[in-house]
């Protein structure tokens, strides 16, 4: 971009849903500083999230939370311009990533753009020869929509292009194993309502190999044994949230047998 393109605000909206993330909230919005509007939707931060975000220039809702899909639904519903960026209270951007950003939307590159993910964990990236992980971000409101079937992992689905670019975001949710652990204990209760929704059903062979296939893919198939005794243990706790997810869906399933208290 030329400088007069630096002094001007990039016509794309962030929007972000949040509770209690005082952690990471100045860094993220530190590095969003040059888009044109900033949303952040708030469900009852009892820390400092909604104080910082309000003095460095975020529009801030509040909403009760309505589950992932919906509640950042509504929050790109409040966002005023065409081009929609979807991030977590967690999520930083770096200046190569901003300014691929602003020269997609300048020419029209696409309707919808993916880029890589870094997850940090223990205090550093994994290897660079172990598989990253990737998301689908940022994209046209008008073509984008949340489905609500999705109780966890949500990703906006686009009826358009989509572009993939070679840039990168870092993300700083995963850093410790016990951030990590407790995220994990969530969403694996979710997947497994969401399978329980839909008539799937857990099965003992499911139960026997899903903790040791999983854990061989991510440590071999996705090259974590590059990241040493890092990637081991990421490895483990993958394969035991794969684990979690089945016998939590086995539970639901008994809970549906049992009489009413």
């Amino acid at each position: 971009m030329t400088e007069q393109d630096n002094n001007k605000k990039i016509p794309i909206s962030v929007f972000i849903v949040t509770l209690n993330e005082e952690k990471h909230i100045r860094k993220v919005l530190a590095s969003v500083e040059a888009f044109d509007e900033v949303v952040l939707v708030d469900s009852g931060s009892t820390d400092q999230t909604v104080t910082i975000a309000q003095s460095m220039g975020a529009q801030v809702y509040h909403q009760e939370w309505l589950g992932y899909a919906k509640q950042k639904q509504y929050a790109m519903s409040l966002c005023s311009n065409e081009w929609v960026l979807n991030l977590d209270g967690d999520e930083v951007l770096n200046g190569n990533i901003v300014n691929r950003f602003a020269d997609i939307v300048k020419n029209d590159e696409a309707d919808s753009v993916r880029f890589w993910r870094n997850d940090l964990f223990i205090g550093k990236r994994l290897n660079a020869l172990s598989k990253r992980p990737n998301n689908h971000r940022l994209y046209k409101k008008s073509k984008a929509s949340f489905d609500d079937s999705n109780l966890a992992h949500e990703s906006a689905i686009v009826d358009g292009n989509e572009l993939f670019i070679n840039e990168e975001f870092d993300h700083f949710g995963y850093n410790t194993i016990r951030d990590l652990t407790d995220k994990n204990n969530i969403y694996s209760c979710l997947k497994a309502l969401e399978k329980h929704k839909k008539g799937k059903k857990a099965s003992l062979l499911k139960l026997i190999f899903i903790f040791p296939i999983t854990f061989l893919k991510q440590y071999l198939l996705q090259r974590y044994i590059f990241s040493g005794t890092r990637g081991f243990i990421k490895s483990v706790i993958v394969a035991y949230y794969a684990f979690l997810k089945e016998a939590k869906l086995y539970e639901y399933q008994e809970n549906d047998k049992l009489p009413p208290l």
